[in-house]
């Protein structure tokens, strides 16, 4: 019950375009979409992980990663162990369960949350970095999912160790509160850390809820975005095909389409 007040009060906002704070400035939402719009290049994107919720698409571009870093593990590893299975040693943070969904030689658990305190409940994402005491040389994956948390764990992140992940996989949550002016402030300053060193080379909506559509803008609650470091970028265009053959739904709602003003057309 209160899930559907909640959507009745959202649409009955919306229809009148009106907005329970500040209202963001469409210019510059178009603009972060823009700033977003995925890059096709040299290296064809593969799918690790299940056919549903817990498998995602990213470059084939994995020679030489040493690591895999997953914070937020839930009810599935999949991915997780794909990655395991292609050598990398893999990291695993999460508070909520007291192991990982699947086993593996190569896996390394840790129960606690990453946030932007290290405490009996949480760490840091560069102090859990740090204890897994994997070489400075080496290129890591960070495929996060942390239910709205990645906003102030992208935050807290130092820039050396964000150029360490050659991909980062991650799925951001509440995207449609972005027409609330301080929520498209902090969402957008993480934005653009990420792509002052990394592009977005793949989208996927998932289709657990409803896009929130207002002045002409679609905006899925929660996509899943994939990035890949500049220095790896070969001959970029924009992509043009949506959903990627490799694309599935998360769950068994409708499928949700990826809305027209997240790529070039």
């Amino acid at each position: 019950m209160k899930q559907f007040l909640k959507s009745v009060v959202k649409k009955t906002l919306t229809i009148g375009k009106i907005y329970p704070t500040a209202l963001t400035d469409k210019t510059a939402l178009k603009s972060l979409l823009r700033n977003l719009y995925p890059i096709s290049q040299d290296k064809q994107l593969i799918r690790l992980g299940p056919r549903g919720d817990g498998g995602y698409l990213l470059p084939d571009d994995l020679e030489g990663i040493e690591a895999c870093f997953s914070p937020g593990v839930s009810f599935t590893s999949g991915f997780e162990k794909d990655c395991a299975n292609l050598g990398m040693k893999v990291f695993l943070a999460d508070r909520s369960v007291d192991t990982p969904a699947e086993t593996h030689a190569l896996f390394h658990f840790t129960k606690k949350y990453i946030g932007i305190t290290t405490n009996d409940a949480f760490m840091t994402i560069d102090d859990w970095i740090a204890s897994s005491h994997i070489g400075s040389q080496s290129d890591f994956i960070l495929q996060v999912d942390i239910e709205g948390y990645e906003y102030e764990m992208f935050l807290g992140m130092s820039d050396s160790l964000m150029s360490k992940f050659r991909i980062i996989i991650a799925e951001f949550h509440w995207l449609d509160k972005l027409w609330s002016r301080p929520f498209f402030q902090l969402a957008s300053h993480v934005f653009e850390k990420i792509l002052q060193s990394h592009t977005c080379v793949h989208i996927h909506p998932n289709n657990n809820c409803n896009p929130l559509n207002m002045m002409g803008i679609s905006i899925p609650p929660e996509i899943e975005f994939t990035f890949l470091r500049n220095d790896r970028i070969v001959n970029p265009s924009y992509a043009k095909v949506f959903p990627h053959p490799l694309d599935f739904d998360n769950t068994d709602k409708p499928h949700l389409p990826l809305p027209e003003c997240w790529y070039n057309k």
